[in-house]
């Protein structure tokens, strides 16, 4: 609301999710966010808005009738995939990416995780030649074989943008998926999280939704081993400590707990490997709950999707799934910061985040094989009495 309240030009959004209107009363927050949206139209305010074709929305259709230029992306027919982007661009000034889509859930329900940039055009223009290479595929059934020079990315792993973030000096680059939406100086996603990891010297903190080293088709399944190989090479060659945060929910796949298991013994009887895995599970206080009682609620869920080490940040779209990435249309953010002690620092402050949820009630180490129900409630141990305090920030991260 803050960024739209500033908008005084043009607003730009990407989202895999437009659903703001339910008769939830959770669903109040989405509704402000529509009626701010629509308020804008009336203002001759440019609103740009990107989606998947497959999107069915009435708030879309809503915004194109007072105005708004709507762009659907045929992202199955490009890529077999599906578009999962999030980031907000305000003014060609102000910065939103991160885990929330645009819907009622994403605001009122569902753990999400964000990073906001104010007054930063240098990052914007990267940002905004991938909106533009989305919008370029409006009524394209297919990608072309070549784009255009002005899609090339400006800052990539090896070019990074050097700038101030909350007073600490700091480097950036913005990352896409898949490779199919990759022109000429743009880092490929998977290449962008193998530099942070790479960075890495002490510790290595992941916080995904999902886990599973799968890539699937429609006939088979096969091992992707891109991130989950370079998790072991980071903690048996070089003995960083890695911790996994994954959400425990109805869709987490058994196989996960397998690729779990795996990696913990890789650990086994080596010095200085340190890996610990946690579930959040929000749902567990349901899990006795009858059929009917389920159906008159909705889910809730740890969606963050960041990681952040010693030294760096990568905040994106995707869950560490291999479909997400060989297929879907994403984008992640890297952020290198050498003084990461600063209090104002994004790295402390993400790494705050992670400790806090590590260390909450909702995080808890499960039994490999076994899923926790009404008569095994010893499944999931108990919580650490270890805590982290965070303080949550009166100002959003900005760029001087």
């Amino acid at each position: 609301m803050n960024l739209l309240t500033m908008a005084q030009k043009s607003v730009d959004i990407v989202s895999s999710q437009w659903d703001l209107i339910h008769s939830h009363p959770w669903a109040c927050q989405g509704q402000r966010l529509f009626e701010k949206l629509l308020e804008l139209t009336s203002q001759n305010i440019e609103i740009k808005l990107v989606s998947d074709v497959t999107a069915d929305s009435k708030v879309l259709e809503a915004l194109k009738l007072k105005g708004a230029e709507v762009t659907y992306m045929n992202m199955s027919a490009y890529n077999k995939g599906r578009l999962q982007s999030s980031f907000w661009i305000v003014d060609k000034q102000h910065v939103y990416i991160g885990s929330a889509g645009l819907d009622w859930r994403s605001l009122g329900q569902m753990k999400e995780l964000g990073v906001i940039f104010y007054n930063c055009s240098c990052l914007v223009l990267d940002l905004q030649r991938i909106f533009a290479l989305y919008s370029s595929l409006k009524f394209k059934s297919r990608v072309p074989q070549t784009w255009s020079k002005r899609l090339y990315g400006v800052y990539d792993n090896e070019k990074k943008l050097q700038l101030q973030l909350n007073e600490t000096k700091s480097q950036a680059f913005v990352s896409n998926s898949p490779k199919l939406f990759c022109p000429k100086n743009r880092s490929f996603d998977i290449d962008a999280i193998y530099s942070v990891i790479d960075d890495a010297k002490q510790y290595v903190y992941i916080a995904v939704m999902d886990y599973l080293p799968i890539s699937s088709t429609s006939t088979k399944r096969t091992y992707w081993p891109d991130l989950d190989g370079k998790i072991r090479e980071a903690l048996v060659l070089r003995s960083v400590k890695v911790r996994l945060l994954i959400s425990f929910w109805k869709e987490t796949d058994p196989l996960t707990f397998n690729f779990i298991s795996s990696l913990k013994a890789i650990c086994t009887e080596i010095a200085n490997c340190s890996l610990k895995v946690k579930f959040f599970d929000l749902e567990r206080e349901n899990a006795c709950a009858t059929k009917e009682e389920r159906n008159l609620t909705f889910p809730k869920l740890n969606r963050n999707k960041y990681m952040v080490t010693d030294g760096a940040a990568y905040i994106g779209n995707f869950d560490w799934v291999g479909n997400d990435f060989t297929q879907n249309a994403g984008t992640g953010l890297v952020i290198n910061q050498a003084d990461a002690r600063n209090n104002t620092s994004i790295i402390k402050q993400l790494k705050d985040v992670f400790e806090r949820d590590w260390y909450s009630p909702y995080a808890r180490s499960l039994q490999p094989t076994k899923q926790p129900n009404c008569s095994s409630p010893s499944d999931l141990s108990p919580p650490s009495n270890k805590t982290a305090t965070y303080t949550p920030r009166g100002k959003d991260p900005a760029c001087v």
